[in-house]
């Protein structure tokens, strides 16, 4: 069957950074869509991928040599595989300046390499492709954080007849395109192939890793574990593993953009780093499949489901900043009173508060987190929301906070979005 494409929001923003900058790298998971997107901007330009083995091995026996041989404009995937070649670009590069020689893209992180920090600053712009977000699988042009950030939030009650969103349903979903197109049990399948080809071939390329098998219970025991603190030497008694095993692992994983750390906030930046992060897998759908978690559970897996919806409501966020404003800090806050706050916002000296319900109704204890951070943040504080399952916009007691339906995360607002079910007809080709 043929399949469509789903327009990628980051792509106003990649065409932009190719008319100014003369390397720009996409970064993201394996499978997100990086080349696709790469080939759809100037399908005219050429392109090569290191996961051809001949072209790989040419890239590392003469990096410069290799550089100086292809096309004046050209796509160079999944570059991670040759991290010499990006000294041999800088070379090319500091000759001839032009913007848009280089579209890198990689399926690990290559700003966590001290190399290539050096030998690209000021001649590289990074972009990050997140796995496909609900926004863009309705093809809304509706974005509730553009919403939060620019103060136009406001109460919307709609009819109680109006049905619940399929939050458990999206979740065991995630975001890559792959499978999203298979049935749920297919999708399953897909995704434990995924891990398991990503540990076999893509660990080696940045680590000498020979327990994969450890590396795989890691991530599954990660997948129970998201939207929990992170602590190291938990995980290392649970696995049987050495603290400093795990925390390389841990490294890896992240480099491989599997997982994410999310930092601690507190009024003194400096404090920060004495606070437990938060880990979140960054596909639910991943960690939907590692734990075996499926849609008819949500009533009776709500713990484990609420996690998840926690994970999904960040990533969501975070996809977002990338075309709103890829300027954006992220935190959560945690303090002593185990008072939380699921993710924190901040632009300069502004800040908004972020909490996560799975319930689909709200009372007025739920935003006592929202309350505390309003209190610590004081004059820098702007409002915030609780995203929970129900069907109202409700303003909360809290000044400039909404308890706000997931649906509008999504994207969900009158004459802008599709369904879910319309944006998998587009991913299986039924629809133009």
């Amino acid at each position: 069957m043929a399949t469509s494409y789903l327009p990628r929001l980051i792509r106003d923003r990649v065409v932009e950074s190719l008319a100014d900058t003369p390397v720009v790298c996409l970064l993201g998971p394996r499978q997100v869509g990086k080349t696709t997107l790469a080939k759809r901007i100037e399908p005219e330009r050429a392109y090569f991928t290191l996961d051809e083995p001949t072209l790989l091995e040419a890239a590392q026996q003469d990096p410069l040599g290799f550089i100086e041989g292809l096309p004046e404009r050209v796509t160079l995937d999944e570059v991670q595989r040759a991290p010499e070649l990006l000294l041999a670009i800088k070379s090319v590069v500091d000759r001839d300046r032009s913007p848009g020689r280089f579209l890198l893209t990689g399926s690990a992180n290559l700003l966590l390499l001290p190399k290539a920090q050096d030998s690209l600053a000021g001649r590289m712009e990074v972009i990050y492709l997140h796995p496909l977000s609900e926004q863009e699988k309705r093809i809304s042009q509706f974005s509730l954080l553009a919403s939060l950030l620019e103060g136009n939030l406001s109460p919307r009650m709609v009819a109680d007849t109006t049905p619940l969103p399929p939050a458990a349903e999206i979740i065991c979903q995630g975001g890559y395109p792959e499978p999203n197109r298979r049935p749920p049990h297919r999708a399953r399948q897909w995704y434990r192939q995924y891990l398991n080809a990503i540990v076999q071939r893509d660990v080696r390329d940045i680590a000498a890793i020979h327990d994969e098998d450890g590396m795989l219970r890691l991530v599954e025991l990660l997948a129970y574990r998201t939207a929990s603190l992170l602590n190291v030497s938990t995980l290392g008694k649970e696995l049987g593993m050495e603290r400093g095993t795990v925390a390389k692992y841990l490294g890896i994983l992240e480099r491989l953009f599997l997982v994410r750390q999310l930092p601690a906030w507190h009024r003194n930046h400096a404090k920060r780093l004495i606070k437990s992060p938060k880990l979140h897998l960054i596909d639910t759908g991943l960690a939907a499949a590692l734990t075996r978690l499926a849609t008819d559970q949500w009533l009776t897996q709500a713990e484990r489901f609420g996690a998840l919806l926690e994970s999904h409501v960040v990533e969501q966020l975070m996809a977002q900043a990338t075309w709103v404003d890829p300027e954006l800090r992220f935190s959560h806050y945690r303090d002593k009173d185990q008072v939380e706050v699921d993710l924190i916002i901040e632009r300069g000296q502004e800040l908004w508060g972020m909490e996560v319900k799975r319930a689909a109704s709200v009372q007025a204890k739920d935003a006592a987190g929202l309350a505390r951070l309003a209190d610590q943040a004081g004059k820098h504080f702007r409002g915030g929301m609780l995203i929970y399952t129900g069907r109202h916009c409700l303003k909360l007691k809290v000044p400039g906070c909404y308890a706000v339906p997931i649906g509008m995360l999504w994207g969900e607002e009158p004459g802008q979005a599709i369904s879910s079910e319309a944006a998998l007809r587009v991913l299986t080709g039924q629809e133009p």
